[in-house]
């Protein structure tokens, strides 16, 4: 049974964009494959994502589908999966996170990450099509990270994906911390807010082993050294 608390659940139809889901403003077509600038300290990057491609390829020619997505919603992710026809929920898994953990020893204790769980990912078995991670994954303790892909195998349908991104030096100390927009089926627009301590990186070995449970896991790696993970269930 979904929480009492608003699950961020946002329904929409085909709306103006074209059958690819690509806008069809003659401008868009020229704009630069990789682009950025800076807006109030914050700097944009607008670039190609083979990542988000390969989850498109999945959903394209379906409607109907129900998408899971763990950044805070933006209207722009909202207005492009609802004009392909499909659902989408929305969880600030972040925030989430800050709210019920004040650091990452607490992260390990059993009762908080039930709590966690129970508030951020309380959906019944195979409620979802696919969901847009993005790179929340790496501030998780490796005791709740195992508990969210755990529920994750659960509450995705089979033959399903899931796009995941992972900074690709293990060594960092600290790392970009991004917000992801969708602008087309291939291309991104990454705002990057300062930086962050991740609580552990991975190398594909790695996320190879968190995902075993998994049918197959995909590596691309972007200009920004992440890694784009395509997951599939």
């Amino acid at each position: 049974m979904l929480p009492d608390r608003l699950k961020g659940l946002l329904r929409g139809v085909l709306g103006s964009q074209s059958p690819s889901g690509t806008s069809s403003k003659p401008a868009d077509s020229l704009r630069s494959l990789f682009s950025s600038r800076h807006t109030s300290g914050v700097e944009t990057i607008t670039r190609t994502s083979r990542g988000l491609q390969e989850f498109f390829n999945y959903i394209r020619g379906q409607s109907g589908l129900t998408i899971l997505d763990f950044g805070a919603a933006t209207q722009q992710n909202v207005s492009f999966i609802t004009n392909l026809g499909h659902r989408l929920y929305s969880e600030n898994f972040l925030q989430l996170l800050k709210e019920n953990f004040s650091s990452d020893a607490d992260q390990s204790n059993p009762g908080r990450i039930e709590h966690f769980l129970k508030q951020a990912l309380d959906y019944p078995e195979g409620q979802f099509d696919g969901v847009l991670i993005w790179d929340v994954l790496e501030y998780l303790s490796p005791a709740l990270l195992a508990a969210v892909v755990e529920r994750l195998h659960k509450i995705v349908k089979p033959s399903s994906y899931m796009l995941a991104f992972f900074h690709s030096d293990d060594k960092q100390e600290a790392v970009p911390y991004y917000t992801f927009r969708i602008q087309e089926l291939n291309t991104l627009q990454v705002d990057q807010h300062g930086a962050r301590q991740p609580v552990q990186l991975f190398n594909n070995r790695s996320l190879e082993k968190l995902f075993s449970r998994f049918g197959s896991v995909k590596f691309f790696l972007t200009r920004e050294r992440l890694r784009e993970v395509i997951i599939k269930v």
